[in-house]
């Protein structure tokens, strides 16, 4: 799905802020049972028109949101950390060293909704920093379940889901198509965290800070076409750093005792 998802945007040459908003995606019978969506007969995959608002875009992929989650739960702080890091280019800190480790319900135990769990670890001292940030938008895809299905109840708790929060520029998001809306609302954030990887994977190597007046010009020249995906990949290609950068020159090799 996430691959013909993304393809779709790509391949079509259509405003890579799509790849946020798009109301489709590709599906077949299992996996469209896996998401509660009826009619969907057959193996192969096909575009399917979502009527499920959660589902547009990238934040609503189950791929996605299973690589973002532990095998028994889900992980607000993974899926917190992936957004922020891949989707609006702004990577949270590292932890500090010597920090508790996240709380987990036992067996037999009072069962905490993951939200609760979280808010009782941010209170330990040095873990608030951080989590104050992760947190708000990890919270607001936890409707979706460890392997991407739709939820309003944590069956493990038996409470409602509570997907409200406030992010790090004081802005309150409520679920996932708020802060879909928030990302695809700041194609300055999603854009130039886009063609920065594109550049990276050009280039063949790491972004440095030369390279930013080229990442700030490339975001500026797609916005005037539409953030066409044709637009960031021209603007690559033609960049003096992509047709003057040198490939690192191979060292000689160094013959040893025993091979002589």
């Amino acid at each position: 799905e996430l691959y013909e998802f993304v393809w779709s945007v790509l391949g079509e040459d259509r405003n890579v802020i799509d790849l946020m908003t798009a109301d489709w995606t590709f599906l077949n019978e299992r996996l469209a049972l896996h998401y509660g969506i009826p009619g969907i007969r057959g193996g192969e995959f096909r575009k399917v028109k979502l009527e499920q608002d959660y589902r547009r875009g990238l934040l609503g992929k189950g791929a996605i949101l299973t690589a973002t989650s532990y095998a028994n739960r889900t992980s607000p702080v993974v899926r917190g950390s992936w957004v922020l890091e891949h989707l609006m280019g702004t990577p949270p800190a590292a932890p500090p060293p010597g920090v508790e480790q996240f709380p987990e319900s036992e067996e037999g135990g009072e069962q905490l909704t993951v939200r609760l769990r979280l808010e009782r670890h941010r209170a330990t001292k040095g873990c608030a920093g951080c989590h104050d940030v992760i947190d708000p938008v990890g919270i607001a895809l936890e409707n979706f379940n460890a392997v991407g299905q739709w939820r309003e109840k944590d069956i493990d708790a038996g409470e409602a889901i509570d997907a409200g929060g406030r992010l790090a520029d004081g802005t309150e998001v409520n679920g996932v198509a708020a802060l879909r809306d928030y990302i695809a609302g700041r194609p300055d954030l999603f854009v130039h965290t886009l063609a920065e990887n594109l550049l990276i994977y050009a280039l063949g190597r790491p972004v440095k800070y030369y390279d930013m007046p080229l990442l700030r010009q490339l975001v500026r020249d797609a916005a005037k076409k539409d953030y066409k995906f044709s637009a960031l990949v021209l603007g690559i290609v033609s960049s003096q750093a992509f047709q003057y950068d040198k490939v690192p020159e191979e060292k000689p090799a160094t013959i040893t005792a025993d091979a002589r």
